[in-house]
């Protein structure tokens, strides 16, 4: 090993040292900021009647993705499950808006987008890049894998809808047409959706 004067380390093993920890503060400030996500409510209640925080629901829809990438071998798997990860990440400063509000979708993706650039320029290069490339893919649903994690984000909120000790009012006919086109092009879906679709009837139905 190479060592400066008075057997000190080369003067490049200290810069690789700083840069090592300044990437690290990064990755801790970070990670501190996206806590905010577990104060996050949605329009989603626990089965004991607890309402939800976007961050379980990404928690749930991580597991949903690692499940279902058995059946799909041909996809990228660590890219779903970061995706189902990073996917609502830009709820973390202006919170959740319920679909069932019908929000202008251009409003909603410039909210989000600003928030998302905001979290992720705590992180140094290459991840702020790639962070952000993963939530643009699923947001423009152009691979496989976003249709998919679609797909899947639908199902797992109106799973979690079916589960929960919701309010008295809540509307569950509003999830038997929720998000119904990302389930179309695809048999697997297809029938996941159908059986979806049969516990909310009846749940209707109680």
């Amino acid at each position: 090993m190479r060592s400066g004067p008075a057997g000190c380390a080369a003067p490049e093993r200290y810069f690789q040292m700083g840069a090592a920890m300044e990437r690290l503060e990064s990755y801790l400030h970070f990670i501190r900021e996206a806590e905010r996500l577990k104060n996050v409510l949605r329009t989603a209640w626990s089965s004991e009647g607890r309402q939800e925080s976007t961050a379980e629901h990404s928690w749930r829809l991580a597991l949903c993705a690692m499940t279902a990438a058995w059946e799909y071998p041909e996809l990228d798997r660590l890219k779903l499950v970061e995706m189902a990860l990073l996917h609502d990440m830009g709820e973390l400063y202006e919170g959740d808006i319920s679909a069932a509000l019908l929000p202008d979708p251009e409003e909603k993706y410039r909210i989000e987008e600003e928030a998302v650039n905001r979290v992720f320029s705590l992180l140094p290069e290459p991840q702020k890049s790639h962070f952000l490339g993963v939530w643009k893919e699923y947001n423009e649903e152009s691979t496989p894998e976003a249709k998919l994690i679609k797909a899947l984000d639908k199902a797992e909120t109106i799973i979690q809808h079916n589960q929960g000790k919701n309010p008295p009012d809540f509307d569950y006919e509003f999830n038997l047409e929720y998000g119904k086109k990302y389930f179309q092009e695809d048999e697997k879906l297809l029938r996941l959706r159908e059986k979806i679709d049969e516990d909310t009837e009846n749940r209707m139905k109680e």
